[in-house]
């Protein structure tokens, strides 16, 4: 008995030995099992989407090119940005055969010199990157478009970037969160539509792609953005059925809150507001009597303000001035886009230069009456046309701007980049007269 007592110590030694053993061995496996998983998670920031392996048999890259206006592609799966290259790679297990497209993601495909010398190109591709390390990871997906070619031009900035991701949005990702991801946009273009950005992605930063060093990871993207036409929302294109309302709505709501903005003009009885957007300097489509239209303007009753909107011009308070006013004057262009800013009920009141009826009729004269503005115009008459003196009378640029620029571009651009205009105070006089009457009615419904 006394013999064996030492082998059950050594029996019972051993046992401990091993029991420690396989112990120390467990924690080993499973720290590492726990520093792979996070590496992995890491370098390609799958863990926390959800992917499933039968997805590598569908397109991962879907592209739709079948619209007039614009094209739009899709990464259907983990994606990475490389800014350098402003290539998408796809992070997926992938047994398909390799996919390269590439895409302007600018709402304005026909235009050839501004698609080829303003927007640069995006990459998509089921390659592997050549770092899979991501940067920065994000948990909703990217939407990537262009704020290049001619932006710092409101109407453009208003159709090809902010009516299409009204569209965008409401088509793809309703209810979602979504990563707003920038390229071509110049810093101050970020700084003077903060408001509106922020209102699209309240939840995350918009990504400006000019100032990326790191890598960006999402869970999918989505590059390009829907137009359906200029100044128009149609609602049998949405699942949710929005119109050019809805998006005046949600301008308002950006731009005014009730607790922090304001009305400038609130319940004004001292006579109706009319803002004049004035055209000034080295551009075309110069009122060069303006002085004189402002002094009938005032002298038929109106508080008049004249606005000449800048980029750096304040966005809150030009909503806030146009909003609260009871009329928007102005010459045919750009300006007349704020147009969006009015109340139902408030008069636009568009000067019409020779040559441009069509063009006023589409952009600024159609969009009243879905959003139930009143409308007035006055069209120029030849003698009130500086073009009448470059080209003279029986010239076919005056006697018949339709046949003489039959469309293109480069003889339209003479009625836009060309022509100022001295107006008829007598004939304008009378129009003026008629906005005042409708803007009296519209400020006693409001007050």
């Amino acid at each position: 008995m006394e013999e064996a007592m030492p082998a059950r110590l050594l029996k019972s030694a051993i046992y401990f030995v091993a029991l420690v053993f396989i112990f120390l061995l467990q924690i080993t496996m499973i720290r590492d099992t726990s520093m792979w998983k996070m590496k992995l998670s890491h370098m390609l920031s799958l863990s926390q989407w959800v992917w499933h392996p039968e997805a590598s048999n569908k397109e991962v890259i879907t592209c739709d090119r079948s619209h007039e206006r614009y094209d739009i592609c899709k990464v259907n799966s983990p994606t990475l940005l490389d800014p350098t290259s402003l290539t998408l790679f796809t992070l997926s297990p992938y047994t398909g055969a390799q996919t390269h497209v590439k895409i302007h993601p600018y709402p304005r495909k026909n235009d050839k010199a501004a698609m080829s010398s303003y927007i640069k190109e995006i990459t998509l591709t089921t390659s592997p990157p050549p770092n899979s390390t991501c940067g920065v990871t994000h948990h909703s997906p990217a939407l990537v478009f262009s704020a290049g070619s001619y932006t710092g031009n409101f109407y453009h900035d208003i159709n090809e970037n902010f009516i299409p991701l009204f569209i965008t949005i409401n088509s793809l990702f309703c209810d979602q969160d979504v990563v707003l991801v920038v390229i071509d946009a110049m810093s101050w273009w970020f700084e003077k539509y903060v408001e509106v950005l922020s209102a699209f992605s309240p939840n995350h930063q918009v990504i400006n792609v000019n100032n990326l060093t790191n890598t960006h990871c999402f869970p999918l993207a989505t590059v390009g953005l829907i137009v359906h036409a200029p100044m128009i929302i149609n609602p049998k294109l949405l699942p949710n059925h929005k119109t050019l309302l809805d998006f005046q709505d949600f301008l308002k709501k950006t731009y005014i809150r009730s607790d922090e903005t304001p009305m400038l003009y609130p319940n004004t009885r001292d006579g109706p507001h009319l803002t004049l957007l004035s055209r000034s300097g080295n551009v075309s489509r110069v009122i060069l009597n303006q002085e004189e239209m402002i002094k009938a303007a005032k002298e038929i009753g109106f508080n008049v303000h004249v606005l000449e909107p800048t980029r750096n011009t304040s966005m809150v308070y030009v909503y806030n001035l146009i909003h609260t006013s009871h009329v928007l004057l102005g010459m045919h262009g750009a300006g007349l886009t704020h147009l969006l800013f009015l109340r139902p009920g408030s008069v636009l009141m568009q000067v019409v230069p020779i040559g441009t009826e069509w063009d006023s009729k589409t952009y600024y004269e159609a969009p009243t009456k879905i959003l139930g503005l009143e409308y007035e115009e006055y069209k120029i008459k030849a003698n009130e046309s500086s073009l009448l003196k470059t080209y003279g009378a029986d010239s076919l640029v005056i006697k018949d701007p339709n046949a003489f620029h039959k469309g293109n571009w480069a003889k339209k651009r003479i009625y836009l980049k060309e022509q100022n205009v001295k107006l008829d105070m007598v004939r304008f006089r009378k129009c003026l007269t008629k906005a005042y009457k409708k803007a009296t009615i519209f400020m006693g419904k409001v007050n």
